[in-house]
């Protein structure tokens, strides 16, 4: 046997890539039941994760309009959609334990332990360019419909966006490549956040993976997306205070699509 051989028989074999299965067009309601079932398990968890969010965004939201700049709080509000998935790690932890019914703990939650923490940290400061990259674009597009006028104050503003011909074409331009954003981050968090949580694999990997299931499961999946779109809406047009449970219900649930969206590793299949 050749030295080539003995090296090449050394060297472990790379890793099959994931496998993404086919789903049917109702599974997005049943991961909704499955993250309700989840959320109730463990309330205090649950909720308390949800409401640590609500008191964030309050804070933000009054920070923004001490400063006058409370414009602003609807582009950070689109965004927000746009980071939430790697926000949420903490609840699929705890979707992932009441499954394998190992014991959660505060700790669990709010230091998770993921399987390839630099890669998803690759993929974290991927969301927050494509967050920083919209907040720019949604200040570009005022400028453009507004010209050099200022911010107006909060009592002009909704009045300027929805009666002048202006504010409309900047609600419609704004709603459609805000849309466009939130489509590109879908597709590439839906499924890759909690993969590198759960799986020790590398971004690109995952960011792959993702797309992929998207791509074969696209109706289903539109489905969920906006479900996803309708319940955090709510969640944030209830002064934010409905995201104490629409956050964590989502969350919970976006673990259970990956489950079922993505074939176990080799490794751990029974």
């Amino acid at each position: 046997m050749s030295t080539q051989d003995t090296l090449d028989n050394s060297m472990p074999s790379p890793k099959p890539p994931p496998v993404v299965n086919t789903i049917a067009m109702d599974a997005p309601w049943r991961w909704l039941a499955a993250g309700w079932r989840d959320l109730w398990q463990r309330p205090d968890l649950s909720l308390g994760y949800g409401c640590a969010f609500v008191v964030i965004s309050a804070g933000l939201t009054f920070g923004l309009w001490q400063l006058g700049l409370f414009s602003l709080i609807m582009p950070l509000a689109a965004g927000f959609m746009l980071v939430g998935p790697l926000l949420a790690v903490g609840l699929y932890e705890i979707s992932r334990r009441l499954a394998a019914k190992e014991p959660i703990t505060l700790a669990n939650v709010t230091l998770v332990s993921t399987a390839a923490p630099v890669q998803l940290a690759f993929v974290g400061v991927l969301l927050c360019l494509m967050l920083l990259a919209w907040i720019r674009i949604a200040t570009l597009l005022f400028a453009i419909f507004f010209g050099m006028e200022s911010m107006p104050p909060f009592d002009q503003f909704f009045p300027a966006l929805i009666l002048e011909p202006r504010g409309l074409a900047l609600l419609v331009t704004g709603t459609l490549v805000g849309g466009a954003i939130a489509a590109a981050v879908f597709s590439v968090a839906v499924v890759s956040i909690p993969m590198l949580m759960e799986r020790d694999i590398d971004a690109i990997t995952a960011v792959i993976t993702s797309i992929a299931a998207v791509q074969k499961n696209l109706a289903p999946m539109l489905l969920w997306g906006w479900l996803i779109l309708v319940i955090t809406t709510f969640g944030i047009a209830t002064l934010f205070i409905g995201l104490a449970v629409t956050f964590p219900l989502v969350g919970h649930a976006t673990w259970h699509a990956y489950k079922d969206l993505i074939a176990p590793a080799p490794e751990t299949a029974t």
